[in-house]
């Protein structure tokens, strides 16, 4: 059985308060709840992510409020240009965490 791919864009921002804040893109929330069933008992759901030309493994990861987040990897937004407060378009597909 494929999973369906999810598509969604949003704004690029930060996240976290330390020396190097991780940059991502809220989720809308009713994927996060259309899959919170999916979510492992800390609120990870593992995908696999597609931004522009790059593709990885990662997880939808809990933003709190039942809302997840996408964190963009660093190679992900050299490899296309991605800036703070960019629009990106982002699909992902459901995948079995290995």
């Amino acid at each position: 059985m494929t999973n369906p791919t999810e598509k969604f864009s949003g704004i690029v921002e930060h996240f976290g308060e330390c020396d190097m804040p991780w940059q991502v893109v809220l989720v809308p929330e009713s994927i996060s709840q259309e899959y919170k069933i999916m979510a492992n008992c800390f609120g990870y759901i593992a995908a696999t992510f597609t931004v522009g030309k790059s593709s990885w493994l990662s997880s939808l990861l809990p933003y709190g409020g039942g809302k997840h987040f996408v964190a963009l990897p660093a190679k992900v937004r050299k490899a296309n240009n991605i800036k703070l407060g960019d629009k990106v378009s982002v699909e992902f597909e459901l995948r079995e965490r290995s």
